[in-house]
C-alpha cells in the first residue's frame, strides 16, 4: 500500500519545516545571484521571474481546496524528488554550476508540493514551476552560437526602417552608423536573453488569460518569438533615434533605461493585438447549454 496524505492538507508545522529549509539553502544562493549575475543587464529579469513564480505558486496554493481533493494521492514520489534536488543544490553550490543550483529548486518545490499534497495535487503547479526556468541562465555556448545571428538581423532591420524615413543611417554587422554616431547592437538590446525574458511574459499572458482553445494558445506562444524580434526592432530603432536627435549622452542616459520599458510595453501590446487577431481565427468552443432547461 502507497502512503496517503490524511484529510484536511497539511498542518501549519510542515509548512514551516518546509520554509526554513527553503530560507537556509537559497537564500545565500539568492544573496550571490544579486551581487553577480542578476546585476547583469543580461540576466537583469531572473528577480523578477522569481518575484512571479512564487506569486504563482501561492496563488494555486490558496486555491487548493476548491480544485484538489483532499486526498491528493500518493506521497512517496516526493522523498525521491527531495534526495534528487538536494543531490543537485549540493553539486551546484559546491561546484559553482548555477544550472544545478537553480534547477534544484524546482525539484524542490516539487518535492515538497508532493510531500504535503499529494502526487496528484501536483499537476495544479505544473506551469509556475516551469516557469522558473526561465530564471536559469542559459549555456554561454548557446547564447553565443544564436545571439549574433540575432544581432544582425535586428540591426538589418533597424536600418530598412530608418532609411526610407530619410535618416543616414547603414550598418557593418552589428554596428548601427546614424549620422555622425556609431551604434553598437549589445546583447542586452537583442540578444537571446531579451527574447527569453520576452517569451516569458507571452507564457504569463497565456495563464493568466486561460484560453478554451489550446490551438490558439499554442499559436499564441509560437508568435511570441516573431513578436520579441520586432519589439527588440523598435527598441533598437527608439535608441538610434534618441542618439541621433538629442546626442550620444541621452540615448545612453535614463532613455536608454526608458527603451527597455518600452520594449517589454511593445511586446505586451503586440501579444494582446495577436490574441484579439487569433480570436477570430480560431475562436474557442461554445458553452455547452443544459438542454431541457424550463
Amino acid at each position: 500500500m502507497s502512503a496517503r496524505l490524511p484529510a484536511g492538507g497539511p498542518s501549519v508545522l510542515p509548512l514551516a519545516a518546509f520554509g526554513i529549509g527553503f530560507a537556509a539553502l537559497y537564500v545565500p544562493s539568492l544573496l550571490d545571484l544579486s551581487r553577480s549575475l542578476w546585476d547583469s543587464s543580461e540576466q537583469s529579469q531572473g528577480p523578477l521571474v522569481l518575484a512571479v513564480a512564487l506569486w504563482l505558486l501561492a496563488q494555486r496554493w490558496r486555491a487548493l481546496p476548491a480544485v484538489a481533493p483532499a486526498d491528493g494521492g500518493a506521497v512517496w514520489p516526493g522523498w525521491p524528488l527531495l534526495a534528487l534536488g538536494l543531490a543537485l543544490y549540493a553539486l551546484g553550490r559546491s561546484q559553482g554550476i548555477l544550472v544545478f543550483e537553480l534547477g534544484s529548486l524546482i525539484v524542490l518545490l516539487a518535492a515538497a508540493i508532493v510531500l504535503l499534497r499529494g502526487l496528484r495535487t501536483l499537476r495544479h503547479f505544473v506551469f509556475p514551476l516551469c516557469f522558473l526556468l526561465f530564471m536559469i541562465p542559459l549555456p554561454g555556448a548557446v547564447v553565443a552560437a544564436l545571439t549574433q545571428p540575432m544581432k544582425s538581423a535586428v540591426s538589418g532591420a533597424v536600418v530598412a526602417l530608418l532609411q526610407p524615413l530619410g535618416y543616414p543611417v547603414a550598418r557593418s554587422g552589428v554596428i548601427i552608423s546614424i549620422g555622425q554616431y556609431d551604434l553598437l547592437v549589445a546583447d542586452a538590446c537583442a540578444g537571446l536573453q531579451t527574447l527569453f525574458s520576452l517569451e516569458s511574459l507571452g507564457l504569463l499572458y497565456l495563464d493568466q488569460v486561460r484560453h478554451p482553445s489550446r490551438a490558439r494558445s499554442v499559436a499564441l506562444a509560437l508568435l511570441v518569438f516573431p513578436i520579441g524580434f520586432v519589439a527588440n526592432v523598435v527598441r533598437v530603432a527608439v535608441l538610434a533615434l534618441v542618439t541621433f536627435h538629442l546626442g550620444d549622452a541621452a540615448g545612453q542616459g535614463f532613455l536608454h533605461g526608458l527603451a527597455g520599458m518600452l520594449l517589454f510595453l511593445c511586446a505586451l501590446l503586440l501579444i494582446i493585438a495577436a490574441d484579439s487577431l487569433l480570436r477570430r481565427l480560431l475562436p474557442g468552443r461554445p458553452a455547452l447549454h443544459a438542454a431541457g432547461r424550463a
